[in-house]
């Protein structure tokens, strides 16, 4: 017997830009339902990030800690950014660790493809290990405040659990640094 999967496709029908930024793209496009029926989507196109969890050793993690303006509060987060037009996303990972932290890595991986906001982005995140980090001073964006940290893993990891860190992102690289500390990677 074969289950039919059901297909829940909605088909663009019109698209209108409702804000075009630096950074983000709002679009507002009414499509057709899966029924027949016409509905209304407000998405946002993003240009994709880099995300680095950094380990300058098993056992320890690199942090930036930075004020986020629409929350209004400092965050401890992996680093991260934007990935520019025709940059690969493992260039701009290189980029912003060494503009952001001030260390190259000798050693990278690829661990995952995220999309933190389905609901309501296309946003991608390319996440990468980060390791044999070598300091070559840093240059953050000339807008970008940051403290750089390097944190025990255990510790990055009570903070999760304490709430100290609500950061998605930097909640799965963690999540991904535990795992390979654990197997040895």
């Amino acid at each position: 017997m074969t289950d039919k999967i059901p297909d829940f496709t909605e088909t663009a029908l019109s698209s209108e830009t409702v804000y075009r930024g630096n950074l983000l793209h709002v679009l507002e496009d009414g499509v057709r339902l899966p029924d027949g029926r016409t509905g209304r989507r407000e998405y946002i196109r993003h240009p994709g990030a880099a995300v680095m969890v950094p380990m300058p050793d098993p056992e320890r993690v690199v942090l930036v800690r930075q004020f986020r303006y629409p929350l209004a509060r400092h965050f401890y987060e992996v680093p991260a950014g934007k990935i520019d037009p025709g940059e690969a996303p493992l260039q701009a990972a290189r980029r912003e660790l060494r503009e952001e932290c001030g260390f190259e890595a000798g050693e990278w991986h690829h661990l995952a493809t995220i999309h933190p906001c389905i609901g309501y982005s296309d946003e991608r995140m390319e996440l990468y290990l980060a390791r044999r980090l070598a300091a070559v001073g840093h240059a953050p964006d000339q807008d970008e405040f940051l403290e750089v940290l390097t944190v025990d893993l255990v510790e990055a990891l009570r903070w999760v659990r304490g709430g100290r860190i609500t950061d998605v992102k930097t909640i799965i690289g963690l999540m991904w640094a535990d795992r390979i500390a654990a197997d040895g990677w």
